[in-house]
């Protein structure tokens, strides 16, 4: 391994401690190599007053980032899953996916314990569609509000009474030894989680396959297969990250199962179903579901949403 290397990465509180967690990894396994971080502001970081998908959910975490790995100013990029676009530039790759955490959602409330002990008309706050439509469909009667800015900042506005409660990614609050914020999880029966969530992705140059080689100590079979079959899902819908669309996949043995979901933004139509198959036919059994769930309505309602973006 090369005496340096330069880790991109958002400078948000939660990215910046993913990526420590990798540059340690790294370090550990190399000690005679040192690994800088070097943070990068991205367009999704700048613009914190308008929703997600107002904005355009394709690339706003990582455009920035791969910019600088084009550049050669940074080595490997360090990305949430769920953040990564279903396109990557030409000249890059998604290599190294370590082991899952957690992919639930987490419900974080001072007062309450879970989403059903909410009263009526209690607000509840979330940037993401598909968390909206599923609590919608959940819980119709609660006022559902946009919630930006990074996870600590969310939750100091839940703490000074802006919202009764809050979504937010368990995977987060895990890795920052926030677990006690967690009042619940919720089952993927309840809610299905994003593409990706609670996974990481190592990005590197094609050509940089001696570093490549030099990171396999970091990838994980298991997470790769589950989250291979999730984008394929999000690849046929032609999705973003900021589209009412979930998948969970689960790997037991040889055998891939994948949960999968495309719903209205209010909750009223949710299309959800299942698929499985060979661990070696991850991708194809993502593609398999969206088709179903397309055929089934699902380019109806992702139609509208797209059009509502633009």
């Amino acid at each position: 391994m090369r005496p340096l290397l330069r880790i991109g990465t958002r400078a948000s509180l939660l990215a910046v401690t993913q990526s420590t967690w990798v540059k340690d990894q790294i370090e550990n396994q190399y000690p005679d190599t040192k690994v800088e971080l070097v943070r990068i502001t991205t367009k999704g970081d700048k613009i914190l007053d308008v929703p997600l998908a107002k904005v355009g959910g394709k690339g706003l975490f990582v455009k920035e980032i791969e910019d600088a790995l084009l550049a050669d100013e940074v080595d490997i990029a360090v990305h949430s899953m769920k953040d990564v676009p279903t396109e990557l530039p030409a000249d890059l790759h998604v290599a190294i996916i370590p082991e899952r955490e957690t992919a639930a959602d987490a419900f974080v409330s001072v007062h309450y314990k879970s989403i059903e002990d909410l009263p009526q008309g209690a607000k509840i706050g979330t940037s993401s569609l598909r968390r909206k439509s599923q609590l919608a469909a959940m819980r119709p009667d609660l006022c559902i509000l946009d919630l930006r800015g990074n996870l600590d900042t969310r939750l100091k506005k839940m703490e000074q009474g802006e919202y009764d409660a809050i979504i937010l990614a368990g995977a987060g609050l895990n890795r920052l030894g926030m677990q006690k914020r967690i009042a619940a999880l919720f089952t993927p029966t309840q809610m299905l989680p994003a593409i990706g969530q609670g996974s990481l992705g190592l990005e590197l140059r094609k050509d940089d396959t001696e570093l490549l080689q030099g990171l396999q100590f970091l990838h994980h079979d298991h997470t790769a297969t589950t989250v291979s079959a999730e984008r394929a899902f999000l690849i046929r819908l032609d999705g973003g990250c900021q589209v009412p669309i979930g998948a969970h996949a689960t790997l037991e043995g040889d055998k891939v199962c994948l949960t999968g979901l495309v719903a209205s933004v209010d909750g009223t139509t949710i299309l959800k179903d299942s698929i499985e198959g060979p661990a070696v036919e991850a991708a194809q059994l993502g593609t398999q579901l969206a088709e179903i769930l397309l055929d089934r309505g699902g380019k109806a309602i992702l139609d509208e949403v797209y059009s509502a973006q633009d």
